[in-house]
């Protein structure tokens, strides 16, 4: 049997047979992706904000992105966020609802819709199982169970578990205890060991400092804790050379500062992402500073990060 030779085809005719070959995406077909693509972002929107699957109305929007504002009123936010918010600002759930005076003040703030985050730290309430308005109240951080929780042990009275955790709550701080150093005592002299001091003595965040601006934890011989307004050492050299004689002017330093704006987006970033941001999404965490500093409240900070086109891709 004879066989001929055949001439070799050129790349560029198999890539153009290829192509005719290929079948033509139909119309129907460009409208089935664009429909499954505004699914997939409802679906995303609403199980992030509420933990469920998206509503017929939302799931079939043509924008599903517009339907922010709503999801950002539903009750089921509401307690979602709560319980979030609960979790980043305290290290593990209370013993009774006056404890987790966190999770109860940002159902209300976050309920009421119009109220600046600044309020869950500066507001005046009293925060037990419930809300209640007082004018010597501090957000949370004067509620008598959330006090107590954090009273601490330190033996002359300082109030160091509530110095570091005012400022968690308010800019995000993140220090971790160094135990049993061998050599130093847990006292103020101790303390002021090189291997403490840079936690209790030096940086912004000071602790010992910090705490001096606090009242001081007192026990009767019953165990029974006060913490008596005369008690506070005076004003004190902090937050990087700021004059801070109380727990209110603490507070107030700590929500006008920078920090306070960028730990607001981290929130709002890790609640809607379930991590922290990264360093390509810094344009997106941009937006959100600037929102959140104009409006003040956390819905502008979760609402400019849902809205953007990237939460969606």
């Amino acid at each position: 049997m004879r066989f001929s030779r055949l001439a070799p085809v050129a790349a560029g005719a198999v890539a153009l047979v290829a192509a005719l070959a290929k079948p033509t995406p139909s119309r129907a077909d460009g409208e089935a992706e664009t429909t499954a693509l505004k699914e997939r972002c409802a679906t995303r929107l609403a199980i992030a904000f509420t933990g469920k699957s998206a509503s017929p109305e939302l799931a079939a929007s043509a924008n599903p992105q517009d339907g922010v504002e709503a999801l950002l009123a539903d009750p089921l936010f509401f307690e979602r966020f709560a319980r979030f918010i609960n979790s980043e600002l305290n290290p593990e759930a209370g013993m009774m609802p006056g404890e987790d005076a966190a999770y109860t003040l940002t159902k209300h703030v976050m309920t009421d819709g119009k109220l600046p985050w600044k309020d869950m730290f500066v507001g005046a309430y009293d925060v037990t199982d419930a809300v209640t308005p007082n004018a010597n109240g501090l957000g949370y951080f004067r509620s008598k169970a959330w006090m107590e929780r954090y009273a601490g042990n330190e033996a002359q009275g300082y109030r160091l578990a509530a110095a570091y955790r005012i400022m968690q709550n308010t800019t995000g701080l993140e220090l971790v205890a160094t135990t049993n150093v061998e050599g130093v005592d847990d006292t103020a002299a101790g303390r002021q060991n090189v291997a403490c001091a840079g936690c209790h003595y030096t940086g912004w965040f000071a602790l010992d400092l910090v705490a001096k601006t606090l009242t001081k934890t007192k026990r009767d011989k019953d165990g029974v804790v006060t913490f008596p307004a005369n008690s506070v050492d005076g004003p004190q050299t902090v937050l990087g050379g700021k004059t801070i004689a109380n727990d209110k002017e603490l507070v107030q330093a700590l929500v006008d500062s920078d920090n306070f704006k960028v730990n607001t987006c981290r929130l709002a970033f890790k609640f809607l992402y379930g991590r922290a941001e990264t360093t390509c999404e810094g344009p997106v965490f941009d937006k959100c500073v600037d929102a959140f500093s104009s409006a003040g409240t956390m819905q502008s900070a979760l609402s400019t990060i849902a809205k953007d086109a990237t939460f969606c891709q």
